[in-house]
């Protein structure tokens, strides 16, 4: 298939591009390079030796998403692009609605002009409430009553997605709820690269680990956990990548949800202990307040996923945490030492 990736110059999106090189299919990407840099994906040719078509546009504007549908040819998209940060949507929330909303709308529409039915949505286990089971399934509780304007966004768009299905019986819709993506490729050659402050626990362990941040900061040392500190769900991004690939193989007529993680947790501490390990880099930590909002735990049920997508992880805490050490070693400023 020739596969657009909105958003495929980000840290996810290059890695998922990577996996559908490698599996035979073809590479468009859509991207305004906003929060991603076009070295990615010239690393993502040398990974593959394969090359990738790409268009550098912004998909809120709708006149120029039809000129990347009609000179790329497209068979089906995965849809990354959007604003991800939890913290600076509760700062910036219209900000967060405008983007993620209307690049979907506008995704959505030149879809059925171009006569594109094939879609795979980057959503995320921020649209579930926080939760009473353990693992959480994705017949959780999800929704809008949420903590913050990014998983809203999420959440909107999983119903949009469903409406516009209900609509229109021949569109296939895979919408998989990521947990906490973490590592980069086993070559060191792409990575997460994060504008500024990292909004994410790896990334800022891995800039303390190089000597780039004085110390971790940990937040809270009192939930119900075996070392006080948040559970997470921490699934390697190669592994993620390849969730597409299954998801994207296996579309059918209407809409199918998905977690992807690894079905276990790891806590905050435990991370930072396994990225020293296997660093050899100390990484010191400070304990902080625990933010409001914060859940003790959050852990995916994969079943389904396995069950139905023939996927199931294949890496560990330990191989993220080595990954990620090699790409920021070896790229200390990230995208920006290719100049």
């Amino acid at each position: 298939m020739r596969v657009l990736l909105t958003g495929g110059a980000g840290y996810i999106g290059s890695h998922a591009a990577v996996e559908l090189l490698e599996q035979g299919h073809d590479v468009i990407v859509m991207d305004n390079l906003a929060n991603s840099s076009s070295a990615s994906i010239r690393k993502v040719e040398k990974i593959t030796s394969r090359s990738v078509e790409l268009h550098v546009a912004d998909l809120t504007d709708s006149a120029r998403t039809d000129e990347v549908f009609a000179a790329a040819r497209v068979d089906a998209v995965v849809h990354f692009a959007g604003f991800k940060a939890v913290g600076e949507s509760i700062r910036h929330p219209l900000d967060y609605y405008r983007n993620n909303l209307d690049s979907t709308l506008v995704l959505l529409g030149a879809m059925a002009r171009h006569g594109v039915r094939k879609l795979v949505f980057s959503s995320s286990a921020t649209v579930y409430e926080e939760p009473s089971d353990r693992p959480i399934s994705e017949c959780s509780r999800s929704g809008l009553s949420l903590a913050n304007p990014y998983g809203r966004t999420k959440a909107i768009i999983e119903q949009i997605l469903a409406d516009v299905a209900t609509a229109d019986p021949s569109l296939e819709i895979s919408i998989l709820r990521y947990f906490n993506p973490v590592g980069a490729h086993e070559s060191g050659l792409i990575g997460e690269d994060p504008r500024g402050i990292p909004n994410n626990l790896m990334p800022y362990v891995s800039q303390v680990a190089s000597g780039a941040r004085e110390y971790v900061a940990v937040f809270g040392d009192s939930y119900d956990t075996p070392d006080g500190t948040g559970v997470r769900d921490y699934i390697h991004v190669m592994d993620l990548a390849a969730g597409h690939v299954a998801a994207l193989e296996r579309l059918s007529p209407g809409v199918e949800t998905f977690n992807l993680g690894t079905g276990h947790g790891s806590s905050v501490l435990d991370v930072i202990r396994t990225y020293s390990d296997v660093s050899g880099k100390p990484v010191p930590y400070r304990r902080v307040p625990a933010r409001h909002g914060d859940v003790a735990s959050s852990v995916a049920d994969v079943a389904k996923a396995q069950q139905q997508l023939g996927w199931r992880t294949t890496r560990t805490l330990e191989d993220a945490c080595r990954d990620s050490w090699r790409w920021q070693s070896g790229n200390p400023s990230g995208y920006s030492d290719e100049g």
